[in-house]
């Protein structure tokens, strides 16, 4: 049917100009596609539009003023540009995650077995032991401290239980009634001081807490960050290093600019995060000093006084530190709460 659609379209007279003069088509291999392409896909009148002209002249007679369709490319919305930057953005940073990786890991091995060297600040890796040394011991001062806590809460609820019942026994047993009665409130008095030293202890044990896992503890953690910067920056240093030592033709040439740039970004991050480390260990260590120092005198004067019966002198403790003490089964959860 294609064929004798053809041979009939071969010599069949239609207008080729403006004047209205017929001409016979030549057989020719650009009409037989033009026909197989309507054949195939099918005249888009929506799409095409009739004007005077020859064919295939600059004003042939059917020019197409769009693409056929089917044929005509794909546009890509705002949406999709967006999801596809997102995308490669993504790509993009797992790529340089893995290299940063990849070096550090090469560098990390390195130093293990003695075949890298590592850039030391000896001054500074000092104070950072030190500091982790301080934090263990002052992290065994809350432990002992809380387990007094505990044992000593222990015998003042003994005691204030014993004062209870020397009260009853006073007033049951008429011949001893004056010793059941000293004894009661001497346990009483006990009592009472007991809960103004754990007092002191309490707020002792929290202010050191503080400083320990909350100061201390974020000095810790700018210093990671530090180590991690520096096990970076002896990376891209030994890359560019090994770089520096091969051949200097236009590609070693491109990668060694390429190294030495990422090699400064490094030093510039390794070299600002060891000033914050070196800042921070300054104020860490006026600020442990002020607290300690405080909070080391409060329990030296609490503990003597309530051993030594000064109940004077441990309420005026107590004062001078600022200790507020909480009021009897305030720690104990209201009737609503346990609902």
């Amino acid at each position: 049917m294609a064929d004798s659609i053809m041979s009939k379209a071969a010599t069949m007279e239609i207008p080729i100009n403006s004047n209205g003069d017929t001409g016979t088509l030549p057989e020719d291999d650009s009409l037989e596609q033009d026909l197989q392409q309507v054949m195939v896909s099918g005249p888009n009148l929506n799409e095409t539009s009739i004007v005077s002209g020859g064919y295939g002249g600059p004003a042939g007679g059917i020019i197409p003023t769009s693409t056929i369709k089917g044929s005509s490319n794909h546009s890509i919305s705002p949406t999709e540009e967006v999801s596809r930057g997102v995308a490669v953005e993504k790509l993009d940073s797992v790529k340089k995650w893995g290299i940063n990786t990849y070096k550090c890991t090469k560098q990390m091995f390195s130093e293990k077995f003695g075949r890298g060297s590592r850039t030391v600040d000896l001054e500074l890796e000092a104070q950072i032991e030190l500091l982790k040394d301080t934090k263990s011991k002052y992290e065994n001062i809350l432990r002992l401290a809380t387990a007094l806590i505990s044992h000593f809460q222990s015998m003042v609820e003994t005691q204030q239980a014993l004062g209870d019942t020397f009260t009853d026994l006073s007033q049951k047993s008429p011949e001893l009634q004056d010793e059941f009665g000293y004894n009661a409130e001497t346990q009483k008095l006990l009592c009472k001081n007991g809960e103004s030293l754990l007092g002191a202890i309490n707020f002792f044990v929290s202010s050191v807490n503080t400083l320990v896992n909350k100061t201390m503890e974020d000095t810790l953690i700018t210093i990671k960050h530090y180590e991690n910067a520096r096990l970076e920056f002896d990376a891209y240093r030994s890359d560019l290093e090994e770089l520096s030592m091969g051949p200097r033709d236009a590609a070693s040439m491109v990668r060694i600019e390429m190294a030495q740039h990422d090699y400064q970004i490094h030093r510039d991050k390794y070299e600002r995060l060891r000033s914050d480390v070196t800042i921070k260990l300054k104020f860490l260590e006026e600020n442990k000093v002020k607290v300690m120092h405080k909070q080391l005198l409060l329990f030296h004067n609490a503990t003597s006084a309530y051993f030594a019966g000064n109940q004077q002198q441990l309420e005026q403790t107590l004062i001078q530190f600022n200790v507020k003490l909480k009021p009897p089964g305030s720690d104990k959860p209201s009737w609503l709460e346990e609902q």
